[in-house]
């Protein structure tokens, strides 16, 4: 199966089962903000789409869905930033990293540079989204550091997407009946 017919899936299964929203989303985050799953899995999409299922339902809570989809981005951030720490050692010699040599002694100076704003940075900029946190992680940065930045901007990042998907089935709407489309 594709990522597009997955993806109808996912989005299809919601629709159906609404009640489960929050746990889909939950885990389509978690999956989104985990170390090298991201990298195979675009799962932001398809947080932009279930937003713009909240928006057009009217029986979603937004709210919720915000919670649940900021929930799931800062434990998976927070479960790579570990691996990242534990693992220090070894990160650098595992893929993709290993085909970046320079990139943890980059990433030590990114985040002497910018300290917790690195993270906030790191959640909005799609190819570092999963990345930033494990690399945070084997530069030990300080935890608490970590934690602040992370759930702070886990729910801006998850507020950010599933408003923007809401927004667009709103104005979708508004312009379907002034055209009398539905």
């Amino acid at each position: 199966m594709d990522i597009a017919a997955y993806s109808d899936a996912v989005l299809a299964f919601v629709r159906e089962y609404r009640a489960l929203a929050p746990i889909v989303v939950f885990i389509l985050a978690f999956g989104e903000s985990l170390a090298f799953v991201s990298l195979i899995f675009p799962f932001w999409g398809m947080l932009v789409a279930l937003g713009a299922i909240v928006g057009a339902s009217g029986s979603l809570d937004f709210w919720l869905i915000v919670t649940a989809a900021a929930v799931g981005a800062a434990l998976g951030d927070w479960v790579s930033y570990w691996l990242g720490y534990h693992y220090h050692d070894q990160i650098a010699r595992m893929w993709p990293i290993n085909r970046y040599p320079d990139l943890l002694p980059k990433g030590r100076r990114f985040f002497d540079k910018w300290g917790a704003w690195a993270i906030v940075l790191g959640r909005f900029s799609g190819p570092l989204r999963a990345s930033v946190p494990i690399v945070a992680g084997a530069v030990e940065m300080p935890a608490m550091t970590f934690q602040i930045a992370n759930w702070t901007s886990a729910f801006l990042w998850a507020f950010v997407l599933l408003a923007f998907g809401d927004g667009l089935a709103h104005t979708w709407t508004l312009i379907s009946r002034q055209l009398g489309l539905g």
